[in-house]
């Protein structure tokens, strides 16, 4: 089977090698950032967002930043939140930074963060794991909602879709006023429109951990054990996708990719492979 290679995105200066990633996103504008703090941070601690848009790199500085395993994103007019992937007590772990690093809310989602993705409005589309559906915080039961950026409840994800009750938001992407997404147990794939109704398609693959949508068209990146680069492209019928390429996704130079982390925004996947200082991209759109 011809795999498929992904083509070079964004790199973190080789300037900050010394710290350590925190974690890393491209935003709803195609902007990659990586969130940087020193070794051995403190509860408390200041840190260094990193943001490379077409090459060109800026720096911005966030104070006193709480959350231990961090989610960031970016927002449309400049400044970042960061959220706590673990919420502890009821206490508030998502904070929203203004252009200058400053805190400027702070506000609770829901424990057990998998996916934090903000619009192009500045909408969080939050996407939760098992432990947050079926644990003690009532937040994050529904598996998936919609938060202002002032910590405002916009939108949850009903019981009654279509495609069953979610235990674990498995991919998630956040295009303009849409969002998709995919879940256990069933793995549908689930639109979420901008007036909050949902479409749902069957998937013909189950564990992917990302998708691209375009057109018409849907992609599922990744699978369970040696199904973990696989790539399934189809077109999306009626009520289900249907496929037509099965191949792997490959580093640019045909290597396997490896541990990593993925953002699908649209049409792209956006696949970043450890040590995590580089974003490496396919796009659904440019498939043929």
């Amino acid at each position: 089977m011809e795999s498929v290679s992904l083509r070079p995105y964004a790199r973190l200066p080789r300037a900050h090698a010394g710290r350590e990633i925190l974690h890393s996103t491209v935003d709803a504008f195609g902007r990659a950032h990586w969130l940087l703090a020193e070794p051995g941070r403190a509860e408390v601690y200041d840190a260094l967002v990193v943001s490379v848009d077409d090459g060109q790199a800026q720096e911005t500085h966030l104070s006193a930043v709480t959350a231990r395993f961090p989610l960031l994103d970016a927002l449309p007019e400049g400044g970042f939140v960061v959220a706590d992937a673990r919420r502890r007590g009821d206490a508030d772990h998502v904070q929203v930074f203004d252009a200058l690093g400053r805190v400027s809310w702070s506000f609770a989602v829901g424990d057990a963060i998998e996916h934090l993705l903000a619009d192009e409005s500045g909408d969080l589309w939050v996407g939760y794991f098992d432990e947050g559906v079926f644990g003690d915080d009532p937040l994050s039961v529904p598996g998936l909602r919609k938060w202002s950026v002032t910590g405002e409840p916009l939108w949850e994800l009903p019981l009654s879709t279509a495609g069953g009750c979610m235990a674990d938001c498995y991919a998630l992407n956040a295009d303009r006023s849409t969002a998709w997404a995919y879940y256990y147990t069933d793995f549908p794939l689930v639109r979420i429109g901008g007036d909050g109704t949902a479409r749902v398609w069957e998937s013909p693959v189950g564990g992917a951990k990302a998708i691209a949508v375009s057109d018409g068209g849907a992609a599922f990146f990744g699978g369970y054990g040696r199904d973990g680069d696989r790539l399934v492209v189809c077109t999306l019928a009626e009520r289900t996708a249907a496929p037509y390429l099965h191949t792997t996704l490959v580093r640019p130079d045909g290597s396997p990719i490896g541990p990593r982390r993925v953002v699908g925004r649209g049409p792209r996947i956006h696949v970043q492979a450890a040590p995590y200082t580089a974003w490496e991209v396919w796009d659904l759109g440019e498939s043929g």
